[in-house]
Formats: structure tokens, C-alpha cells, sequence
């Protein structure tokens, strides 16, 4: 019979406040969406990270004929050289594999990357240095071969392509947390709505409250109602944040990871684990500012 009653509270109060119900709704919808894209972005980059720093290469650049390093000073590198370079790379533990890539190989990767450039057209063969592209089996390793070549004899200079990635990664960060920021302060505007909407209707029903109140009724069944009201609404809320998310992972799949394809987007259990912790908050901030607004505006 109390659970029969309290279900019907609970709807009489969301009936009574439809407008405000619906405003919350998807108020809490669109503020979980903007959080639950803050979360999605977090683990984008992660997985762009992930799948980039796999394929991470240390260039080895050789002295060529334009090099003005120190090192080179002995002019263009020598067979001897090369061949000991290499070597010494293929000893080291922490390298995995070793590609030497000659003058003639980097001008027809240089041409087919700058095809449509006019720059193109201006650079010879004998322009471009030779190098190692050296895979590391652990990318962190990197300054163990910045220290062991750098200023040899031969070498003009030695490039890690993450300090490259790393720029392109700190953009990223920004905006992952802008995103996070604009969810965030969403979900606290939600709160306030709920606030305000519980307040209203505690005024709208505070004859009702009073006469339970008379006849001897506790503080949580005259409270449990109202509280339900605010969970139901952000559930709901959650629902459709989740429909949202779902259908933007589906929109990545189906139009922008076949173009794309170059790198590694974020997969439907980073969706499932976003849309749990959008969960827990917005049952979290729906009971929290439930609780803190009836024990101000219902006091029983």
C-alpha cells in the first residue's frame, strides 16, 4: 500500500509540473551529452596516443652535402660510417628494427608528399639526406639515442617524430577540457533546475505536506516523493544523453573513421563506461540538490 501510494505521489507530482519535468529533463539530457563528449574526447586521445606512439620512428639524418652541423664538418658521410652506424643501432636493446633509407628513396617520398607543391619542383635528389629510421621497442626510450649520436661523426641530426605528435596532443588537451569545463558547468546548471523545480512544487503541495504532516507521517515519506521526482528526471535525462552518445559513436563509424582511416578512434566500451559515470552523476547531483533544497523549503 506504501509503495502504491508513493507511486502515485511521484505521479501526481510529475503531472503537475510537466513543463518544469520536460525542462529538466532536457536540461540534464543536453548538460550529460556535453560531459559525456568531455569523457569520449578523454579517451580519443588516449587511443590516438596509444596508436601513434606504436608507430613512433627516431630519424637518424645523415651528413649530406648541405648539412652545416659540427659533426658534419668532415663533409658528406662516408661508407665506413654509415655501415658503423648502423651497426651500433642494431646493438642497442632498446631498438627493435633498423630502415636505412638513401637519398633516392627520401626524393620519391618527398615528391609523392609534395606533389601538388611548387617546392617540388625545386629540390634534386642530392638535396636530401640520407637517414636510419630506427623503431624503438619502448618509444619513452628515445634519449637513449639522442645521447649515444647526436654529434657523432656522420650524424646532422637526430629527430624523434612524438615531439611532433606532442604539439598536435597538447591541442587536443585543450580542447578535451574545455569540453569537460562546458559539461561540468551544464551539469550544474541542471542541478539548479532540479532545485528550483522541487521548490516549486513543494509550494505547489504544501497543504498536502502539512496534512500528512498532521496525521503523523515521518519526514522521509513526505521527502521520498519529491525525491523521486528529481531521480526520475535525471534517469530519463540519462537515457537520452546515452541514445545521444550512442548515435554520435555510430555517426564515427559510418562516415568519419572510413575517411579517416589513418588513426584509431575510441570503441563502444569507452561509450558503456562514459555513460555509467554520466550516470552516477546525474544521480548524484539529482539527490544531492534534492536533498539540500526540501530540507530548506519542506521542513516537516
Amino acid at each position: 500500500m506504501r509503495a502504491r501510494f508513493l507511486i502515485s505521489e511521484v505521479g501526481i507530482g510529475l503531472r503537475r509540473n510537466f513543463t518544469m519535468t520536460f525542462a529538466v529533463v532536457i536540461t540534464v539530457a543536453i548538460s550529460l551529452s556535453l560531459l559525456g563528449i568531455g569523457l569520449l574526447s578523454n579517451a580519443q586521445v588516449s587511443a590516438m596516443k596509444d596508436y601513434w606512439y606504436d608507430k613512433i620512428e627516431v630519424s637518424v639524418y645523415l651528413c649530406g652535402s648541405l648539412s652545416e652541423a659540427p659533426s658534419c664538418a668532415g663533409g658528406v658521410i662516408t661508407a665506413g660510417q654509415r655501415l658503423q652506424i648502423q651497426q651500433d643501432l642494431e646493438a642497442l636493446p632498446v631498438v627493435d628494427s633498423v630502415y636505412y633509407e638513401s637519398q633516392s628513396e627520401a626524393f620519391k617520398r618527398f615528391k609523392e608528399r609534395f606533389k601538388d607543391s611548387a617546392i617540388a619542383q625545386n629540390v634534386t635528389a642530392d638535396q636530401l639526406p640520407e637517414s636510419f629510421r630506427v623503431k624503438l621497442k619502448d618509444p619513452e626510450q628515445y634519449p637513449v639515442i639522442v645521447s649515444a649520436f647526436s654529434g657523432r661523426p656522420g650524424v646532422d641530426v637526430v629527430q624523434d617524430q612524438r615531439s611532433i605528435l606532442e604539439k598536435f596532443f597538447r591541442l587536443l588537451a585543450v580542447l578535451r577540457n574545455g569540453a569537460l569545463l562546458v559539461g561540468l558547468a551544464s551539469v550544474l546548471t541542471a542541478a539548479l533546475l532540479i532545485s528550483n523545480t522541487l521548490r516549486i512544487a513543494a509550494f505547489n503541495r504544501r497543504r498536502e505536506t502539512n496534512v500528512m504532516k498532521l496525521v503523523g507521517a515521518t519526514s522521509l515519506s513526505i521527502q521520498l516523493p519529491f525525491l523521486l521526482e528529481g531521480v526520475i528526471s535525471a534517469i530519463i535525462g540519462w537515457g537520452i544523453a546515452t541514445g545521444l552518445l550512442a548515435a554520435l559513436k555510430s555517426v564515427i563509424d559510418s562516415r568519419v573513421a572510413p575517411l579517416l582511416s589513418f588513426t584509431k578512434f575510441f570503441g563502444w566500451g569507452e561509450v558503456w563506461i562514459s555513460s555509467a559515470y554520466l550516470l552516477a552523476t546525474g544521480l548524484a547531483v539529482s539527490i544531492l540538490a534534492s536533498v539540500l533544497t526540501l530540507r530548506r523549503y519542506l521542513k516537516v
